[in-house]
């Protein structure tokens, strides 16, 4: 069935944080970060100046990189390797661009891995870092390997939210995911302040005052529910910044440099948040 979100024109979240998935500009990314560190230092491309050719020793560690990729990766007999070096990105380029999403991962993984130079796979994997980013993977490296930051767990709280949160707090939240999802200028500040701004929303409608502040709504959801005291603190001091008081929220958006971790972790635990107050609110017989 449909969901509200989809029927709204509102992209899943899955293909916002490509999860389970990698579209053009991702797979296109990666290659090029790959032609930038690795093909480009055995077969010359028209962007590159020829000065930019490698000594004989980096010629000799990309060899070795491909030995192993036929040895370990691909598994294909050694003796196809016979030929033209030069062809040899192009067949790779091959497999690249037909492979799955979940492949195209395991082999940047693997040539971050076997590429014999240790400072050229640090830059290597900074800039498919970069990549992963602006193309809002769920995936960095961490550590040398490729590891998911994004999980389904957190993609399900901010379907949800989406899905279920009642109109003013639903148009927040939506207007945080377009600022966080923007590939070209992402706005991870005013993102951050949308999703407060959500759970701004749905506690005013929790309390019946347009001018309720999260402490109010836990207050009358205390009186109707049997929502714990210190569950009640803690959630308290954590959103904090959703009042209009001088604090922390005003510290966070003053901040000059904010990430898309910052932004990511607000949409999910702000999604989180009201879809738990929803739920608190219906227990209670509080329409919203």
């Amino acid at each position: 069935m449909e969901s509200f979100s989809q029927r709204k024109g509102i992209k899943p979240i899955k293909s916002v944080i490509q999860i389970e998935s990698m579209d053009e500009d991702l797979r296109n990314s990666l290659w090029n970060a790959l032609t930038i560190y690795d093909w480009d230092i055995v077969k010359p491309v028209p962007y590159v100046n020829k000065s930019y050719l490698m000594s004989s020793s980096k010629r000799t560690d990309v060899r070795n990189l491909v030995n192993r990729l036929w040895l370990h990766y691909f598994k294909e007999p050694i003796d196809t390797l016979e030929g033209s070096w030069r062809d040899i990105p192009y067949r790779i380029r091959k497999y690249f661009f037909s492979c799955q999403w979940n492949e195209v991962y395991d082999f940047v993984e693997f040539v971050a891995n076997n590429y014999p130079d240790q400072d050229v796979n640090s830059e290597f994997m900074k800039h498919c870092n970069f990549f992963l980013e602006r193309e809002l993977s769920a995936y960095r490296f961490v550590g040398g390997k490729i590891t998911q930051i994004t999980s389904e767990e957190q993609i399900v709280e901010i379907e949800e939210a989406l899905e279920k949160a009642p109109k003013t707090a639903n148009i927040h939240l939506k207007t945080a995911l377009a600022l966080f999802a923007d590939r070209k200028a992402p706005d991870y500040r005013n993102s951050i302040k949308e999703s407060i701004s959500a759970v701004e929303a749905i506690c005013k409608q929790i309390s019946g005052n347009p001018k309720a502040t999260l402490d109010q709504a836990l207050e009358e959801l205390q009186k109707k529910t049997s929502l714990h005291p210190a569950l009640k603190k803690a959630f308290s001091s954590l959103y904090g910044y959703s009042s209009d008081a001088e604090g922390i929220r005003h510290a966070l958006m003053d901040e000059s440099n904010l990430y898309f971790e910052d932004a990511k972790f607000m949409l999910v635990s702000c999604s989180a948040f009201i879809n738990y107050l929803m739920i608190k609110s219906s227990k209670a017989d509080i329409k919203l």
